[in-house]
């Protein structure tokens, strides 16, 4: 079974830094795009940032030149380094993975983790 684990969230001063990390674990042989995105109490889950297998990567307009998303494919992980933090990045955080290979040539769709909360003080 794939599990998606996040670390990194926590409380930092707005123009601080954070580095979020999701580990996919399990039976996984490859990842295609992986991303971030965040939800608000009370708003709809939104896009953060993506990235390829190849490293391509989409960005958010919201965070555009304060955030850099990256992988590590050895070690089936995504991060999001966060930097000029600001109070309405304040959010739970979610790792996601549009398709994990669980064995050759069987695909699973849609992985997520459970989140982990950033919050930005003013």
């Amino acid at each position: 079974q794939v599990q998606l684990v996040e670390s990194g969230g926590g409380l930092v001063q707005a123009g601080g830094s954070l580095r979020l990390s999701c580990a996919a674990s399990g039976s996984i042989f490859s990842i295609n795009d992986m991303g971030w995105y965040r939800q608000d109490p009370g708003k709809q889950r939104e896009l953060v940032a993506t990235i390829t297998s190849g490293r391509r990567t989409n960005y958010a307009d919201s965070v555009k030149g304060r955030f850099t998303i990256s992988r590590d494919n050895a070690k089936n992980t995504v991060y999001l380094q966060m930097n000029s933090l600001k109070p309405e990045d304040t959010a739970v955080y979610y790792c996601h993975a549009e398709k994990i290979e669980v064995r050759r040539g069987a695909w699973g769709m849609n992985y997520w983790g459970k989140g982990t909360l950033v919050t930005v003080s003013s």
